[in-house]
């Protein structure tokens, strides 16, 4: 019966997990999001020609608590370009400087790239839309809750930060989505079988010390 202990712990770091992974605090209310307005009008991202504050705050007034994915088109200059702090180098080396410190700020609120790829080749299908600029990659980031991505966009660690994606990004364009179909599993889903695993294996290999033990004290 003893062997069970070992699931304790994978319960306790699942519990853990979805304390992280999970928004726990519901859909953003009037009073939130009216405060969140106020701090991104008086912010560097309000006072910015490149963001749609209109189209944020839309977005946050729809709230439904749930989680959702933000697409990115970007295209990373494929040359040499000059950053905020004057040193010129590789674009994709100066677009390092903002991602390190964006990563550990959506991983720190639920959130990862889901999907991160490069492009292969030009449109297949288009109409209706500009010329292919030259996309270089694609990202698929989830976020916990709008109230998460309000609160990465007002963290002051990125009031520099944006300077070196702006000159290493020519061209990109955001937008947030609610997949209706996805066909592999969420972490809901495969971390709790990689814990369910390693504690199964934990009880058998209790279970066999447990045998060898008494196995041997039998023969003594």
């Amino acid at each position: 019966m003893k062997t069970f202990l070992v699931w304790i712990p994978a319960i306790i770091i699942y519990g853990l997990f979805l304390g992280w992974h999970q928004n726990w605090g519901g859909p953003l209310s009037t009073a939130e999001i009216s405060n969140i307005i106020q701090r991104l009008e008086a912010s560097e991202v309000g006072t910015s020609a490149r963001n749609e504050l209109q189209t944020m705050q839309k977005f946050l007034e729809a709230d439904d608590g749930r989680e959702f994915y933000m697409l990115n088109l970007v295209r990373v200059d494929p040359g040499d370009v000059e950053g905020p702090d004057g040193v010129v180098r590789p674009a994709r080396e100066v677009v390092e400087e903002y991602t390190k410190v964006f990563m550990p700020s959506l991983l720190a609120r639920g959130g990862y790239p889901a999907i991160v790829a490069r492009k292969q080749g030009g449109y297949f299908d288009a109409w209706g839309v500009e010329a292919d600029p030259g996309w270089s990659i694609i990202g698929y980031m989830r976020y916990r809750s709008r109230r998460d991505l309000a609160e990465l966009v007002l963290d002051p660690r990125f009031g520099g930060a944006h300077d070196f994606k702006f000159a290493a990004m020519p061209n990109t364009f955001s937008f947030p989505t609610q997949p209706e179909l996805l066909a592999l599993p969420g972490p809901q889903i495969w971390v709790a079988a990689l814990l369910a695993l390693l504690a199964s294996f934990g009880q058998i290999a209790w279970l066999l010390a447990g045998r060898a033990a008494g196995a041997s004290a039998t023969h003594r």
